[in-house]
C-alpha cells in the first residue's frame, strides 16, 4: 500500500512540474550589464525573456547625413529623457532608408554613459508592455522601448494594446521607459479611398473626419513628437554615398571618381535612400580594398 501511494505522489510531483513549466511565469531580470541594447522575446513555450544583444550596431550621429532637422528633434527629446526632463514618446516615419533605425541606434550610443539603454520589442508582443515596463521600472537606467517598421492591418490586436499603452497607462507614464517607433505610414494602419465617404462637411463649410478615419489617425495622435523622413534628392544621396566612402577609408579622389557607379547603383534599386547609400559603399570599398 505505502509503495502504491509513494509512486502516486511521485506521478503527481511530475504532472505538477509539467503544468508548472507551461503555465506563464514572471518576465526576470536579466543581466543588465551584458549590453546596451536587449530584445524581448517569446520563446515556444509563450514564456516572455529579455535578451541581451551581444553585438550591437555601432552607429554615431556624425556619421548621420542630410537629416539635420530630424536629428536634432530626436537628440533633443533622448537627451531630456536621459536627464530626468519631461520627454515624448516618439513615432518616426516617412520614406524607407532615410535613417530612422540608424538615428534611435545613434541615440543609444552617445546617452548610453548616461544611463540610456534599449529594449526593442516585436509588434506582436507589444501587448507584453506591462510586463517589461515592471522589471526595468526600479532600475537606474533609462529604457527606450523601440518597435522598427511598425504597421497594422485592420483587426489586428495589437494595434488596441499599444493606444491604450500610449493613453496614460500605468505602463506609459513610467518616469525611465519612453516608446520609440519607426513605421512607414504616419497613422499605422492601411488607408483606402473609401474611409473619405465617411467624411461630414458642415453647414458652414467645415469638414469632419468620420470615425473610421478618426480611429485611423487616433493611435499616431498619442505620440508627443512626430518626426517625418523624407525621400533624397540626388545630391543629398550622393553626399551620403560620400561620407560612407570615408568611413570606409576611401580616398577624397576615388570618392568623386565613384560617383557615377553610386548612381547606377541607386537607379537599379529605384531608390537614392541611406541604405542603398551604405549598401554601395561596403560594396565599393570592399571591391577596391588595397588597390
Amino acid at each position: 500500500m505505502n509503495e502504491k501511494f509513494e509512486r502516486l505522489i511521485d506521478r503527481a510531483e511530475q504532472l505538477m512540474l509539467r503544468i508548472e513549466a507551461i503555465l506563464p511565469q514572471p518576465l526576470s531580470q536579466p543581466d543588465w550589464e551584458a549590453s546596451l541594447a536587449f530584445r524581448y522575446r517569446k520563446r515556444s513555450s509563450g514564456h516572455g525573456v529579455i535578451e541581451p544583444v551581444r553585438h550591437v550596431a555601432a552607429m554615431k550621429l556624425d556619421q548621420l547625413k542630410e537629416i539635420d532637422q530630424q536629428k536634432e528633434k530626436i537628440q533633443r527629446n533622448t537627451e531630456q529623457f536621459v536627464r530626468g526632463l519631461p520627454a515624448n514618446n516618439v513615432l518616426l516615419t516617412g520614406a524607407r532608408g532615410t535613417g530612422k533605425s540608424s538615428l534611435i541606434r545613434a541615440c543609444l550610443h552617445t546617452y548610453a554613459g548616461q544611463g540610456l539603454r534599449l529594449i526593442e520589442v516585436d509588434k506582436a508582443d507589444m501587448t507584453d508592455l506591462p510586463d517589461i515596463v515592471e522589471v526595468v521600472s526600479q532600475r537606474p537606467e533609462k529604457f527606450i522601448v523601440f518597435c522598427d517598421d511598425l504597421s497594422f492591418e485592420d483587426g489586428e490586436g495589437g494595434y488596441k494594446a499599444l493606444k491604450s499603452i500610449l493613453d496614460g497607462s500605468v505602463a506609459a507614464a513610467t518616469p525611465n521607459v519612453l516608446i520609440y517607433v519607426t513605421s512607414n505610414r504616419r497613422h499605422l494602419l492601411p488607408e483606402y479611398m473609401k474611409d473619405n465617404l465617411s467624411y461630414q462637411h458642415t453647414e458652414d463649410g467645415e469638414i469632419h473626419p468620420g470615425e473610421v478615419v478618426e480611429e485611423k489617425i487616433s493611435l499616431s495622435e498619442r505620440f508627443g513628437l512626430w518626426v517625418s523622413f523624407y525621400p533624397f534628392s540626388q545630391d543629398e544621396y550622393l553626399s551620403i554615398v560620400a561620407q560612407w566612402l570615408s568611413s570606409f577609408g576611401v580616398p577624397a579622389a576615388a570618392i568623386a571618381a565613384a560617383q557615377p557607379e553610386a548612381l547606377v547603383w541607386a537607379l537599379e534599386r529605384g531608390s537614392r535612400s541611406g541604405r542603398v547609400a551604405y549598401q554601395f559603399a561596403k560594396d565599393y570599398a570592399g571591391r577596391h580594398a588595397g588597390a
